[in-house]
């Protein structure tokens, strides 16, 4: 269920634009950060807040690649295959990514924990090869790095639940900062 508060920021966020209609993706955005995918709820939600029919809404949300239709792991990482990161190895390393984590790419963990994507370009083509965690670019990517990286992560989501699990102060802040996790996988990240 899409909060109040959600459907206030897609209201404001829809202020900015000459027309509701121009608001749809941002206002999907808001309601993917919020579910975690987009879901029939979130749907109806960008369709009240938009004053626009559900089919229109749906229309745009299957249309574009970066929405997810449904749950995805709680790390997504999207590696780069462009031009330049498969000059440098990005087959290689979303072949090693695969083999690390048990699933091919566009499949999700078993144990929930990542989703393994491809994308056609992440613009950051001069420290290919790249790849994405959730927002984060982690650059020059090697499978020794992609390894740490993972490690890292793993580390960073037990922690995570152990906060859960104990209920709080350190869900609040995270116990691997980011700095630390791509310092590990000994990569730059922007």
């Amino acid at each position: 269920m899409v909060s109040a508060e959600a459907k206030e920021q897609m209201r404001a966020v829809a202020a900015q634009y000459p027309t509701l209609r121009s608001a749809v993706l941002p206002a999907l955005y808001i309601a993917q950060d919020e579910e975690g995918y987009i879901t029939e709820a979130a749907l109806e939600a960008v369709a009240e807040a938009l004053r626009l029919n559900v089919d229109e809404v749906k229309s745009v949300a299957t249309f574009y690649t970066m929405f997810f239709k449904e749950q995805p792991g709680k790390r997504v990482i999207k590696v780069c295959t462009s031009i330049s990161c498969y000059l440098r190895g990005c087959d290689q390393l979303v072949e090693h990514l695969e083999n690390r984590l048990g699933v091919k790419r566009g499949e999700t963990t078993a144990d929930g924990r990542y989703t393994l994507l491809t994308a056609e370009c992440l613009a950051s083509c001069g420290t290919a090869p790249v790849l994405q965690v959730n927002n984060e670019f982690v650059e020059q990517v090697t499978p020794e790095s992609a390894d740490a990286l993972i490690d890292a992560l793993n580390q960073e989501l037990d922690n995570e639940s152990a906060g859960t699990a104990q209920g709080q102060e350190k869900a609040a802040t995270p116990a691997t900062p980011e700095k630390s996790r791509t310092e590990a996988a000994g990569t730059k990240r922007r």
